[in-house]
C-alpha cells in the first residue's frame, strides 16, 4: 500500500506539469468565437502575430509565463463559447490534421537513437468541447509542424526535409524555414554540431551538378549563445567583424576535445567547425552568432531586432533564393560564384578509367592567379617585388559633381533636383560579361580588339567630350592627361564614341568566357522576385511603378531586408574580387589570405566596373541628345537631374505613344532599369555643388555632411 505522504508527492508532481491546453483547431475556434483577432492576441500576450498563428496551427506551442496565461483565457472561453452553441460544430481534428512526430531523418552512429513516443489516438468527434489531451513527447530533432501543411510547403531535398538553415533560441527551439519549429537539446557546442549533421534534418542541395551541398547554417540568439557557453557580446578593441575567442576559451578546448576543427577564421561571429568528409559526405556546419553582429545592419537592416522566427523567414528566403549565408553578404555573393561554376569536375582517365577529378571549363579552376602589374594593387608581391612603376588601372564607379560655373541660367531656375538610382548596376554590367579564364601575356603595341578581355595602356587625353558631362575614362570625370591603364570596356567606348585608339601595351587572357553569367542570372531572379513579393511587378506602368516602390519596405519589413541583403550581396561580392589585405601587422610585399584563392581577380573586378561607368556615360549621352539636359552630378548608380517637376516623369524622354525612349533612363524594377533616390529643392543642389560636395550622395536624405571624402 502507498503511503498518504506518495501519494500527496504523486500529487504534487502531477500539479508541477506543464498546464495542458486543448488542440490547436480548438484554440482558433475559441478566439474567432470572441472575436479576437490573432494580432490583438498577440499585443496582449506580449509575442508576435506569427507566434499566434504557430499555437494556432500546430507549429509550436507556447512557453512559460505566457503558457499558464494563455490556458487561463481559453479557458475562460471554453465556458462561454462550447462548441455545441456554434452554429457550424467545429469538426473533430483527423489525424491527418493532428501535430505529427515527423521521424526524424538521421540517427546517430555512436548512440542508440531516444524512444521516440507514440503519437497520440485521434480524437473521437463529439458535440461539446473536447478535453485537452496529452501533449505528445517530442524527440529531439522531431518537426513541430502539422503533417497535413508538409504537402503545401515548397519540395525540398528529401536529404534535408527540415530546409537550410535554424535560428536557435535559448529554450532550445530551432525555428526553420516555412514556419517549422525543431526541438534542440544541445547544451554545447559540439553537441549543438552533432544534432545538426546527424538529426536536424537541416542543409540545402548543390547549386550546379558539379558542385557541393550547402552546409546546415543554425544561427544562434544570444539566449542560445549564452547557454552554449559563449559570451552574449565579443569584446576588444579591433575592428568587430575581426574578433575571435581566444584559443584558450573553454568553448574553443570543446570544440578540438571532441575532435572537431575550425578553420584559420577561428570561433567568430561566422564560424566554421568541421571534420574531414567522410567518402562523399561532408561534416561540416556554420555557425551565426547574432549578438556578435553576424548580421551587419547595412546590409540586413533590422533582421537583428527581429523575432528568431522572422530572423529564420529573412535568412531561408535569401538561401533558397540566392545561397546559405557563410558569412557577410560580400562573402556569399564570392561563395555564389564558386557555387554556380565549381571549380572542378568528375573527369575518367583515359589510361585508367578511372573517375578523377579534373577542370571544368568555363570556371577559374583551383589554383590562384597572380595579375598582371597594371590590374594588381600597390602592395601585391608582383608590384613590390618587381619594382613596377607603370601606372595600374584605376576603373571604379563614378564620384563626379558638374562644375557650379558651368550651370547655366535655366538649370538653376528649375525648381527641383531629381536623384535616380540603377537597380543593382554591377549586376546588370555582369550579364553576358566576358573575361579571361587564364592568366595574363604581355603585348607591346598590339591592335585594340573590343572582344579580347584584358587591360590596355593607351592615350585618351586628346578626346574632347562635353564638359557638362563627366569624361567615361576616369571615375572622377575628368579628362584624362596622358597615357593610362583601361580595361577593355573603356577603351571599345572610345572606339564606339568615334576615335581611334592605339594601345602602347597590354596585358590579355587568351581563354575567355562568360564566368558570371549564371551568377547574374541567379542575383537577377532572387532581385526581380522579391520585388515582386513586396508589390513591385514588371506589369505595372511608371506612375504605379512609382507609388509601389515608395511603400515596398511597409509592405513586409523580412522581404525588404531580404532585397537589401541581396544588394548588398552583388557589389560585396564584386568587391571581394580584390580584397585587400587587413590588419596593423600587414607589410606591403607580403601575401595575404585573400590571394589564395582563385577568385582573387582584380580584372574581372575592373571589367564589371569599367563596363557599369561606360552603360552610366552612354545613358547620360543619350540624355543629352534626346532631352538636352545634362547631370548635376553622378555618384556610383545615381544620378542627379534638374526638373522642371517633383517627378521623374517630369524629366525622363517619352515618346508620343507614351512609351519610355530607348537609351535614355527608364523606370522599372529589372537589374540597370531606374528607381527614384531622392527629391530635393535646386537650390540645395547648388548649395552642395558650391561647398564642393556631391548632391547625389545625399539626395536620399537631404542632409550634407563635411566629412564624407569629398
Amino acid at each position: 500500500m502507498a503511503s498518504e505522504e506518495e501519494l500527496f508527492a504523486n500529487i504534487e508532481a502531477l500539479l508541477a506539469e506543464e498546464p495542458q491546453l486543448p488542440p490547436p483547431a480548438e484554440r482558433a475556434r475559441l478566439r474567432e468565437a470572441a472575436g479576437i483577432t490573432q494580432a490583438r492576441l498577440a499585443q496582449a500576450l506580449k509575442s508576435t502575430t506569427q507566434t499566434v498563428k504557430n499555437w494556432e496551427n500546430g507549429r509550436s506551442e507556447p512557453k512559460p509565463p505566457r503558457l499558464e496565461a494563455y490556458k487561463r483565457l481559453l479557458e475562460g472561453w471554453a465556458a462561454k463559447y462550447p462548441a455545441h452553441a456554434s452554429p457550424v460544430p467545429a469538426p473533430a481534428p483527423s489525424p491527418a490534421a493532428e501535430p505529427q512526430p515527423v521521424p526524424k531523418t538521421f540517427s546517430a552512429p555512436s548512440a542508440p537513437a531516444p524512444q521516440e513516443a507514440a503519437p497520440p489516438p485521434a480524437l473521437a468527434a463529439a458535440p461539446a468541447a473536447p478535453a485537452a489531451p496529452e501533449r505528445p513527447v517530442r524527440p529531439a530533432g522531431t518537426s513541430r509542424r502539422p503533417a497535413a501543411k508538409k504537402a503545401a510547403a515548397p519540395a525540398l531535398d528529401p536529404r534535408f526535409p527540415h530546409g537550410p538553415l535554424a535560428v536557435l533560441d535559448g529554450d532550445g527551439s530551432a525555428y526553420g524555414v516555412d514556419g517549422i519549429v525543431l526541438d534542440c537539446p544541445a547544451t554545447t557546442i559540439p553537441e549543438l554540431v552533432e544534432w545538426t549533421l546527424r538529426e536536424s534534418g537541416l542543409g540545402a542541395a548543390k547549386l550546379n551538378r558539379h558542385g557541393k551541398d550547402s552546409d546546415p547554417l543554425i544561427a544562434l540568439t544570444a539566449t542560445a549563445a549564452v547557454k552554449l557557453g559563449l559570451p552574449e557580446r565579443l569584446e576588444g578593441h579591433e575592428e568587430r567583424r575581426s574578433l575571435r575567442l581566444p584559443e584558450d576559451h573553454p568553448v574553443v578546448k570543446q570544440v578540438t576535445k571532441a575532435k572537431w576543427q575550425l578553420t584559420q577564421r577561428g570561433f567568430g561571429p561566422w564560424a566554421r567547425i568541421y571534420r574531414k568528409a567522410q567518402g562523399s559526405q561532408r561534416q561540416c556546419v556554420q555557425l551565426a552568432v547574432l549578438s556578435w553582429d553576424a548580421l551587419d545592419e547595412r546590409s540586413w537592416p533590422g533582421v537583428a531586432e527581429m523575432e528568431p522566427a522572422d530572423i529564420a523567414r529573412v535568412l531561408g528566403v535569401y538561401a533558397q533564393r540566392v545561397i546559405t549565408p557563410r558569412g557577410s553578404t560580400a562573402v556569399s555573393g564570392l561563395e555564389l560564384m564558386t557555387a554556380l561554376r565549381p571549380p572542378t569536375k568528375a573527369v575518367q582517365d583515359p589510361e585508367t578509367g578511372n573517375w578523377v577529378s579534373g577542370y571544368n571549363p568555363g570556371s577559374l579552376g583551383t589554383e590562384p592567379m597572380d595579375p598582371a602589374p597594371p590590374e594588381a594593387t600597390t602592395e601585391h608581391p608582383v608590384v613590390v617585388g618587381s619594382g613596377w612603376k607603370g601606372g595600374f588601372l584605376n576603373e571604379e564607379a563614378y564620384q563626379w559633381a558638374r562644375s557650379v560655373e558651368l550651370l547655366s541660367d535655366e538649370e538653376c531656375l528649375l525648381p527641383y533636383a531629381i536623384g535616380l538610382d540603377l537597380n543593382t548596376a554591377f549586376l546588370a554590367a555582369s550579364a553576358r560579361l566576358v573575361v579571361g579564364l587564364s592568366g595574363p601575356d604581355h603585348f607591346n603595341t598590339p591592335k585594340f580588339n573590343p572582344k579580347i578581355p584584358g587591360s590596355w595602356l593607351v592615350d585618351l587625353s586628346h578626346i574632347e567630350l562635353d564638359p557638362r558631362l563627366p569624361s567615361p575614362f576616369t571615375p572622377d570625370g575628368t579628362r584624362p592627361t596622358g597615357p593610362a591603364w583601361y580595361q577593355t570596356h573603356t577603351v571599345a567606348y572610345a572606339q564606339e564614341l568615334g576615335h581611334d585608339v592605339h594601345p602602347i601595351e597590354a596585358y590579355l587572357r587568351r581563354e575567355t568566357g562568360a564566368y558570371l553569367d549564371p551568377w547574374h542570372d541567379r542575383l537577377k531572379t532572387a532581385y526581380v522576385d522579391t520585388l515582386a513579393d513586396l508589390g513591385v511587378t514588371k506589369d505595372l506602368d511608371d506612375q504605379q511603378f512609382l507609388a509601389a516602390m515608395e511603400r515596398h519596405k511597409q509592405t513586409d519589413p523580412a522581404l525588404a531586408a531580404v532585397l537589401a541583403a541581396i544588394k548588398a550581396t552583388v557589389k560585396g561580392g564584386v568587391g571581394k574580387l580584390r580584397e585587400r589585405p587587413q590588419g596593423r601587422k600587414y607589410k606591403d610585399g607580403d601575401r595575404w589570405p585573400a590571394l589564395e584563392r582563385p577568385t582573387w581577380r582584380p580584372d574581372i573586378r575592373a571589367a564589371v566596373i569599367s563596363k557599369a561607368r561606360v552603360n552610366m556615360h552612354r545613358k547620360l549621352n543619350n540624355m543629352a541628345k534626346m532631352t538636352g539636359l545634362y547631370p548635376l552630378a553622378v555618384l556610383s548608380d545615381c544620378v542627379v537631374y534638374p526638373s522642371p517637376g517633383a517627378s521623374p516623369l517630369d524629366f525622363l524622354p517619352y515618346a508620343a505613344s507614351g512609351k519610355p525612349q530607348p537609351g535614355g533612363f527608364r523606370l522599372g524594377p529589372t537589374p540597370g532599369l531606374a528607381k527614384l533616390e531622392g527629391v530635393q529643392e535646386m537650390a540645395w543642389a547648388v548649395d552642395l555643388m558650391e561647398k564642393g560636395l556631391n548632391p547625389a550622395r545625399h539626395i536620399k536624405g537631404g542632409d550634407a555632411v563635411l566629412d564624407e571624402g569629398e
